[in-house]
C-alpha cells in the first residue's frame, strides 16, 4: 500500500474542508491495508482514525480503532517501542476527550514508562506527553500536579528551535490551570504571550489557536468585560468549526457564550446560543 499517497489524499480532504469524505476514506484504506497484510500501513491508518474520530466526537469508533491497533502491535511484539507509546498517547487522548479519565491515565502512564526506557530526559516527545497528562489531571481536579507537568513541558518546548506554536499551546494550557488556582495575573500574562505567538505564526492554520482564544475570553470574563469575552469566545467558536465542525467543544463554547450573554442581559442571544449548543449535543449523542 502506498502510505505516502494515503496521507496526501487525507491531507487534501482536510485542506479542502471535505470532512464528510474522511471517514469512508479511512475505512476503505484500512480494509486495503488489511487485505494486503501491510501492518505498517494498518497501524498508521488506525492512529489517524483515533485522532479523527476523537476530533469529531465519534468516541466509540475511536475506541474500536485504538483497541484494534494496540492488540495488533502486542501480537507483533512492539510493546516497548516508540510506536506503541505513540499509539497509547493517541488512545489516551481519545478516552480523555470522552470522559473516561481512569483509562486515559493508565495509557498515559504506560506511555511514560516506555519513554523512560528509550528517551533522554529532555527529548521533545516528553513535552507532548507531559502536556497531555497535565490536561487530564486538571480534569481530575489534581491541579497542582497538572501545573507541574505543564511547566515541565514548557521548559522542554521553549528550548526547541521553531517551536513557537507548541510553546503558545503549552502556555495556553498552563494559563487555564493558573485560573483554576486563582493565579490570575500569571494566567493573563501567559495568555497574552500565547496569542502573540499564535498570531505571528498564522494562528488560523493551527487547531490549538481556538484554545488560546477561549482562554483569553475567560480572562476578560473574570475581569468583568463581557463584551470582550463574548468577542473572543465567538472567535474560538469559528476556529473550532473551521477545523473540526460542530463537535462537543463547539457545544461547550456555545454554552459559555450563553453565560456571557446572561451577564450582559442579552436574553435573546443567550437563548440562541443555548439552543445551538443543545442541538449539537443531541446530534452527537
Amino acid at each position: 500500500m502506498n502510505v505516502e499517497k494515503f496521507y496526501e489524499t487525507l491531507d487534501s480532504y482536510f485542506t479542502k474542508q471535505q470532512i464528510d469524505k474522511v471517514d469512508p476514506f479511512l475505512v476503505s484504506s484500512l480494509e486495503q491495508a488489511k487485505a494486503e497484510e501491510d501492518y505498517g500501513a494498518y497501524i498508521s491508518i488506525c492512529n489517524e482514525m483515533i485522532g479523527f474520530y476523537r476530533s469529531v466526537s465519534a468516541f466509540e469508533k475511536a475506541y474500536i480503532a485504538a483497541e484494534d491497533v494496540l492488540l495488533l502491535m502486542e501480537e507483533l511484539n512492539m510493546e516497548n517501542t516508540e510506536h506503541f507509546a505513540t499509539t497509547l498517547l493517541n488512545a489516551a487522548t481519545a478516552y480523555r476527550a470522552a470522559g473516561d479519565y481512569s483509562t486515559a491515565l493508565r495509557y498515559y502512564k504506560q506511555a511514560l514508562q516506555i519513554y523512560d526506557g528509550i528517551l533522554s530526559p529532555q527529548d521533545y516527545r516528553y513535552a507532548g506527553l507531559y502536556n497531555n497528562m497535565s490536561i487530564l489531571l486538571e480534569k481530575m481536579d489534581e491541579n497542582e500536579e497538572a501545573i507541574s507537568y505543564a511547566n515541565q513541558a514548557l521548559s522542554i518546548i521553549e528550548t526547541l528551535e521553531g517551536s513557537e506554536t507548541e510553546t503558545a499551546t503549552t502556555m495556553t494550557n498552563l494559563a487555564l490551570l493558573y485560573f483554576k488556582v486563582d493565579r490570575f495575573n500569571q494566567a493573563k500574562e501567559l495568555l497574552e504571550k500565547a496569542l502573540s505567538l499564535f498570531e505571528q505564526n498564522d494562528g488560523h492554520a493551527n487547531e490549538h489557536y481556538s484554545g488560546a482564544l477561549a482562554g483569553v475570553a475567560e480572562a476578560w470574563y473574570r475581569m468583568g468585560d463581557y463584551a470582550k469575552s463574548l468577542e473572543y469566545y465567538e472567535k474560538a467558536l469559528a476556529e473550532i468549526k473551521y477545523h473540526y465542525g460542530e463537535n462537543m467543544s463547539y457545544a461547550l463554547l456555545c454554552e459559555n457564550c450563553a453565560a456571557v450573554c446572561k451577564k450582559m442581559g442579552d436574553d435573546e442571544k443567550r437563548e440562541t446560543y443555548l439552543k445551538r449548543g443543545k442541538e449539537v449535543r443531541e446530534r452527537i449523542h
